[in-house]
C-alpha cells in the first residue's frame, strides 16, 4: 500500500507518547499538532491504524489525556474528538480482561471496517506491476459514479498495491466533448486527491486505431456498412445478418478509405467488427467501431480526422497498448467484457484483466450524462456546479467536504451487488466530518421575526467573547451582543404562554411577562394569532434544564447581516426512472427553495466555502459572502436525517 510505510512509520512514534511526564512527550504532541493543521487523518483521506495507535497511546497515558483535555493544541484536539466521536467502535477502550467476551453461539464478533477489499485483482504478483485506467469522456463534468470508478481504481493501484494509475481522456467523439470539460475532470480527481501517474488521450493513438481496423479488416474480421441506423439495430436484436456483411475485402478497405476522406460517399458506411450474428451476448453482434464524422472539428486534433473509432474499439487496444493489466468497469459492461476480449485476441494484443464493481446509484438522481447534459442545456439547473446537481462540483457546492465523498465511496468498496442507494448514509458521513470545524451563529427569518422587549437586562449595550461552538472551542471566538431589545422567531413566539419560563439559549432562563397579538384575517383557521411582540423578564437563576423551549434571538442593539437560506429537493419524483419514462413526466417542479434571514454580525466575516451551523436551524455552507450591504447565500447542508 501506497501509505503503508507512513502507517508503520506513526505507529514507531507512538512509542514517544507512553512516558507519563509531559516534558518528554510534548515535543511529540508538538510535533502532531503541526502535522494535523490540515488533517483529519494522520495518513492519507480515511481512518488507519495510525489513527487508531496515535489515540490509543493518547487516551491511555493518564498525563497526554488530560493535556489533551486542557484544548492546549488546537489541531491535535480536534482531531483527537473527531477520532472519538466518528469511530467509537475503534475507540472503544477494553473493560474486560481478555476472554471475558463470551459471544453469542461461541462466536466472536468481528469489527466492520466497512468494505473488504480483499477480494482483490487477478494475478497480482507482488503489485508492482499493476496498472489500473480511469477513461472519462470530456463531454460533461464528473458525477459521484465516476468518482467511485476513479477512486477505487486510484485504491488498487496506489494503496492495495504498488502499482501505476493512467489518467486517459476518451476523446473520439467530436460532437460532444469540449476542453471545458477536460479541465473540470483534472481539477476535480486533483480536489478527491486523486494523481495519475500519466495522462492520455485516445485521440493519441487514432493513426494506431486507423492501422487496427485496417488490418482488422485485411483479416476477415470488420466489414463496411451502410445498412439504416434502424434497420441495422432491427437486424442486431433479430440476428439478422447484414447484406453487406460477406463484401470482399477490397470493397470493405475502398470503402474505410472513402470515409477517411470524408466524401459524400464515405458519409453513408461504418465500419462492423465481424463477430457473430446471433450470439445470446448481444453486444457481440457485430457491433459498429468506426463511423464517418467529417464536419465537427475535434477539440485536440481539430480537422486531421474524418472518421472516428467507438469506445468498444479503442478501450481495449489503447488498454492494451499503454500496459494496463487490469481494466475495472461496473458490472453494466459485464456483457461488453466478451467484446473486450474479442478484440484482443482478434489482433493478437497484450492480455488485460477485466474486472467489474458495482455502479454507484441513488434514489432520485440522475447519472445518465446525456440527462444531466439535457436539464442543464435546457435550464433546469443554472450549471454542472448546481448544488441539486450529482456532480463531484454540485454535491461540494451544496456541502460535502472532500475526505466525507472519499470515505462513504471507498467504503462501498468493490461490491458487485448493485443497490440504489437512498442518500441519508452519504450525508450522515459528511456529518461527522463537518461537526468539528463548524462554528455556531444566530440567524431569525426576516418575515417570522418579533420584537421582544427584555426586562431586567444589564444597562446598555453588552457585548461579549464567546466560543464560536461549545464543544469544540478550538474554532475561536465570536461577539455576542446583549441588549433590552431582541428578535425572536414568530413560531417560538406563537408557543410560549402567560408567565411560562423559557431559555434564551446562550443568555439564560426568562418569564414571558407580555404578548401582544394581532388577528391575521387570512390566515386558516379564521382569527388565527400573529405576535407582535413580547416582554420577558430576565431569570438567569433559573434551571436551563427544566425548561422545554430553548430558543434563538438576536439582539438588535447590532450590526445585523441580511443572509439568504437556500435549501433544495431531489430533481426528480421517482426513486429510479425506467427506460421507457419520460424525464420530463418525473421533473420536480420546485426543488429550491430561499428563507431571508438575518444574522448576527460575526457572519459578516465568513468567506464563501465556510461551513457553519446557525442554531436550531442546520448545517450550512456559505455559497455567497456578505459584502457591499448584498445579502450573503448559504446552501443548507443534510445530515442524513429526515425532513
Amino acid at each position: 500500500m501506497a501509505f503503508e510505510s507512513q502507517i508503520k512509520e506513526w505507529q514507531d512514534r507512538a512509542q514517544s507518547l507512553t512516558a507519563l511526564n509531559l516534558k518528554a512527550i510534548e515535543p511529540a504532541l508538538l510535533e502532531l499538532n503541526d502535522h494535523l493543521t490540515l488533517r483529519s487523518h494522520i495518513v492519507g483521506y480515511t481512518l488507519s491504524d495510525a489513527d487508531t495507535t496515535i489515540w490509543r497511546t493518547l487516551r491511555e497515558n493518564r498525563v497526554a489525556y488530560a493535556y489533551v483535555k486542557q484544548n492546549l493544541m488546537p489541531n491535535l484536539c480536534r482531531w483527537f474528538r473527531y477520532i472519538e466521536e466518528a469511530y467509537p467502535q475503534e475507540t472503544k477502550l477494553p473493560e474486560r480482561p481478555k476472554g471475558a467476551e463470551a459471544k453469542k453461539d461461541g462466536k466472536s464478533k468481528e469489527k466492520d471496517d466497512g468494505a473488504n477489499y480483499d477480494i482483490g485483482l487477478q494475478d497480482v504478483g507482488d503489485g508492482t506491476g499493476i496498472v489500473t485506467r480511469f477513461p472519462p469522456e470530456p463531454s460533461g463534468y464528473l458525477h459521484i459514479g465516476h468518482a467511485k470508478a476513479a477512486l477505487l481504481n486510484d485504491y488498487f493501484a496506489h494503496e492495495k498495491y504498488k502499482g501505476t494509475l493512467l489518467l486517459r481522456f476518451d476523446d473520439t467523439n467530436p460532437i460532444k466533448e469540449k476542453q471545458e470539460f477536460q479541465d473540470a475532470i483534472v481539477e476535480d480527481l486533483a480536489l478527491m486527491g486523486i494523481t495519475a501517474d500519466r495522462t492520455s488521450y485516445t485521440s493519441d493513438y487514432f493513426q494506431e486505431l486507423y492501422e487496427y481496423c485496417v488490418e482488422m479488416i485485411k483479416r476477415g474480421k470488420a466489414y463496411a456498412d451502410d445498412t439504416a441506423q434502424e434497420k441495422m439495430r432491427q437486424e442486431r436484436m433479430d440476428g439478422i445478418p447484414s447484406e453487406r456483411r460477406d463484401s470482399s475485402i477490397e470493397d470493405n478497405l475502398a470503402r474505410f478509405e472513402e470515409m477517411k476522406k470524408g466524401t459524400e460517399e464515405g458519409l453513408r458506411w461504418c465500419i462492423r467488427a465481424k463477430m457473430s450474428v446471433d450470439d445470446p451476448n448481444k453486444a457481440l453482434r457485430d457491433p459498429v467501431i468506426y463511423r464517418c464524422s467529417p464536419d465537427q472539428s475535434h477539440h485536440r486534433t481539430g480537422d486531421t480526422w474524418k472518421i472516428y473509432p467507438t469506445y468498444d474499439f479503442c478501450c481495449p487496444i489503447v488498454d492494451s497498448i499503454e500496459g494496463v493489466t487490469h481494466a475495472l468497469r461496473t458490472t453494466e459492461y459485464n456483457d461488453r467484457d466478451a467484446q473486450y476480449q474479442w478484440f484482443i485476441k482478434a489482433l493478437d494484443l497484450r492480455g488485460v484483466y477485466n474486472w467489474g464493481f458495482a455502479r454507484l446509484n441513488f434514489v432520485r438522481t440522475l447519472l445518465s450524462k446525456r440527462k444531466l447534459t439535457r436539464i442543464v442545456n435546457e435550464g433546469v439547473v443554472d450549471g454542472w456546479d448546481d448544488a441539486r446537481m450529482p456532480t463531484v462540483r454540485g454535491v461540494r457546492r451544496r456541502g460535502v467536504t472532500i475526505p466525507a465523498l472519499r470515505e462513504f465511496i471507498l467504503k462501498q468498496g468493490p461490491s458487485k451487488n448493485i443497490v440504489n442507494q437512498d442518500w441519508y448514509a452519504f450525508w450522515a458521513t459528511n456529518k461527522k466530518h463537518i461537526d468539528p470545524i463548524a462554528a455556531r451563529y444566530t440567524a431569525i427569518a426576516e418575515e417570522a421575526k418579533v420584537t421582544c422587549t427584555i426586562v431586567g437586562a444589564r444597562e446598555g449595550v453588552i457585548t461579549e467573547e464567546k466560543d464560536k461552538h461549545a464543544k469544540y472551542t478550538n474554532l475561536g471566538k465570536k461577539k455576542v451582543v446583549f441588549s433590552s431589545s431582541v428578535l425572536l422567531e414568530q413560531a417560538d413566539a406563537a408557543s410560549f404562554a402567560q408567565d411560562e419560563e423559557i431559555t434564551l439559549m446562550n443568555w439564560g432562563n426568562a418569564i414571558v411577562r407580555k404578548i401582544s397579538h394581532s388577528i391575521n384575517p387570512l390566515a386558516k383557521p379564521s382569527g388565527l394569532k400573529t405576535v407582535t411582540g413580547l416582554e420577558l423578564e430576565l431569570h438567569l437563576q433559573g434551571d436551563v434544564k427544566k425548561t422545554s423551549k430553548k430558543v434563538t434571538w438576536l439582539s438588535t442593539d447590532q450590526n445585523l447581516i441580511p443572509v439568504e437560506l437556500v435549501d433544495f429537493d431531489y430533481l426528480i419524483t421517482k426513486d429510479k426512472l425506467e427506460e421507457d419514462d419520460r424525464l420530463e413526466d418525473f421533473l420536480n417542479k420546485n426543488t429550491k427553495t430561499v428563507t431571508k434571514a438575518v444574522a448576527d454580525c460575526n457572519v459578516a466575516e465568513l468567506a464563501v466555502d465556510d461551513i457553519i451551523q446557525f442554531d436550531r436551524k442546520g448545517y450550512f455552507r456559505i455559497d455567497k459572502a456578505f459584502a457591499h450591504g448584498e445579502a450573503a447565500v448559504a446552501f443548507n447542508i443534510p445530515t442524513g436525517k429526515s425532513k
